[in-house]
């Protein structure tokens, strides 16, 4: 099956965060596209990522569906399991 249609998932995380792992791992099981975003290696700030979001947020990670907002570990969990 071609990747080429699905939407990419982004993920905006750092090492140390075990949801964002768990996050990157639900993704790869499921063969969904996705490009990981550590913030650490890329200086993003909470503010920067505050504004990419769209309001505040505290926590990684931070998941998008393209352009569309996801939420957190959870959010992207309830997301997949839905779908299936």
């Amino acid at each position: 099956m071609s990747h080429a249609n699905v939407t990419r998932y982004t993920l905006f995380g750092h090492q140390q965060c075990g949801f964002c792992r768990r996050a990157k791992q639900l993704l790869e099981e499921q063969n969904l596209p996705f490009r990981y975003v550590d913030i650490h290696q890329e200086g993003i700030s909470k503010a920067d990522l505050s504004k990419t979001v769209g309001h505040e947020v505290t926590t990684v990670p931070q998941i998008f569906h393209g352009q569309e907002y996801v939420g957190g570990f959870e959010a992207l969990q309830r997301r997949l399991t839905e779908a299936a």
